[in-house]
């Protein structure tokens, strides 16, 4: 139970930084301040349902889209967002979405590997320190 509630923090944590980073990247993306929980919520909720569906998909029909699948479940998912929650906006044609896409997706990739990571220093970080502070 506690590793599946690590999980979902850590992919709720990248989803965040990796659209948070977008926004700051693609002056065509934003996403209002009172929907970003919202619209992080569904990103990631998204994202989960449709990777392993568009991976077992490229695998039967397309291998060759099997490296992509990340990539392209990023576009659905943000595609989706955008529809469903009004506050992301991505404005500007076809290239906006494609750049915001790469940045969401490269982005959420290194956060989901790194946020462990800086977690379990933290958390060794502090057993030190209680052991330390313990008689």
């Amino acid at each position: 139970m506690v590793r599946v509630v690590i999980r979902a923090a850590v992919f709720l944590g990248s989803a965040a930084v990796g659209l948070y980073v977008a926004t700051l990247m693609v002056p065509e993306m934003s996403i209002g301040w009172r929907s970003f929980l919202v619209v992080v919520v569904v990103f990631a909720v998204l994202q989960s349902l449709l990777t392993p569906f568009i991976t077992k998909t490229a695998v039967k029909n397309a291998s060759a889209l099997v490296g992509a699948a990340g990539l392209l479940s990023t576009v659905a998912a943000l595609l989706i967002t955008s529809v469903l929650i009004e506050g992301l906006s991505i404005r500007g044609g076809v290239g906006p979405w494609i750049y915001a896409s790469v940045v969401v997706w490269i982005v959420t990739m290194v956060a989901a590997l790194l946020l462990p990571l800086v977690a379990v220093k933290r958390g060794a970080a502090a057993a030190a320190e209680r052991r330390r502070a313990a008689p």
